[in-house]
């Protein structure tokens, strides 16, 4: 009996040891990235930047599939079934591994019980935007119109649930103020329209809005980050303004599906730990977007999704939002 036991440990021991040099050897084929968004769009861009660098680090090609549709769902979804060997990466964004959580009531994967976090990748600050002609010069102004006459004002988003729409909203819930939420369908045409005067505020990212303010027909009032934005360095944070502690950027991060072991999950980290936020041509690339290279350990971007999921389920609860 003794030496079946001692039989056991010595095989047990055995497999472990080849599973440990496999990992070791991590990797020795081509990695996949999964995108669950079409080409050129924020996620899709930086999720090349992020190929990129792990190919110059880890010294295997990196191939970026993109899966678009049903808000990254489709994407997020194949990512999450995939072999968990670590040959197959998600680059998702603060919708798709937390907003979706509570917008979608019939979510096929969940951001942290069907996968393991890498880490984050970028924060994307979101900037208040009015029409000039819109008597405020401060995001203060604005609330302050908007206190006077309840429902008067409004405001445009890409969509029902889209990050712009339920940060509007959680603002809105903060602050106490009724302004009429317009959706649309896509930034652009939001856009186009607080330019021409339809609508009066709007959120969005630093690269959709700060190129229009440059021109004079959008201002800025405020971005909803911890710190200053270096695109738009004069423009200050909701903080500055006086929205108490409102910090609620965008964000695109790293993740593999559940069971991937914890070695290849430390080896993808360190190597954008040492190759991403650290890199200068990086930080000025992610700059010309409007966005700013970051990194976590698993365990530190675990718990910030974690708190961005708790976060949003009061946004999409506040707005109503809800998806089939």
């Amino acid at each position: 009996m003794r030496n079946i036991k001692v039989w056991k440990a010595a095989v047990a021991a055995g497999l472990a040891a080849m599973a440990s040099a496999s990992y070791a050897a991590y990797p020795d084929k081509p990695i996949r990235i999964i995108v669950g968004f079409p080409a050129g769009q924020a996620t899709d861009v930086i999720a090349r930047m992020v190929g990129k660098s792990l190919q110059d680090a880890l010294g295997q090609p990196v191939i970026v599939e993109n899966k678009p549709g049903a808000s990254g769902i489709i994407g997020s979804e194949l990512a999450a079934k995939a072999p968990a060997d670590g040959y197959t990466l998600l680059v998702g964004s603060s919708g798709t591994m937390s907003i979706n959580t509570s917008l979608f009531t019939k979510l096929p994967y969940h951001p942290l019980r069907d996968f393991e976090p890498v880490t984050i990748l970028a924060n994307v600050p979101l900037f208040l935007a009015v029409n000039p002609k819109v008597p405020a010069q401060t995001a203060g102004d604005l609330l302050k119109l908007a206190k006077q006459s309840p429902g008067k004002l409004n405001y445009g988003s890409g969509g029902s649930g889209v990050t712009s729409h339920l940060t509007m909203e959680l603002l809105k819930h903060q602050q106490g103020v009724d302004i009429t939420h317009v959706p649309y369908k896509g930034s652009p045409a939001a856009i186009t329209d607080l330019i021409g005067g339809q609508i009066n505020a709007m959120i969005d990212t630093g690269a959709a809005l700060i190129p229009h303010a440059r021109g004079g027909k959008l201002r800025l009032l405020a971005v909803a980050s911890a710190e200053r934005n270096a695109a738009a360095p004069e423009v200050p944070t909701m903080i500055e303004a006086g929205m108490g502690n409102f910090v609620a950027p965008a964000w695109i991060g790293l993740a593999v599906p559940k069971g991937t072991p914890k070695e290849v999950i430390a080896t993808l980290n360190q190597a954008l730990a040492n190759s991403w936020a650290k890199n200068p041509a990086i930080k000025e690339q992610l700059a010309g977007m409007g966005a700013e290279a970051a990194v976590m350990t698993p365990e530190q971007f675990s718990k910030y999704i974690q708190s961005e999921i708790d976060k949003w389920a009061v946004a999409v609860k506040v707005s109503g939002a809800k998806v089939d």
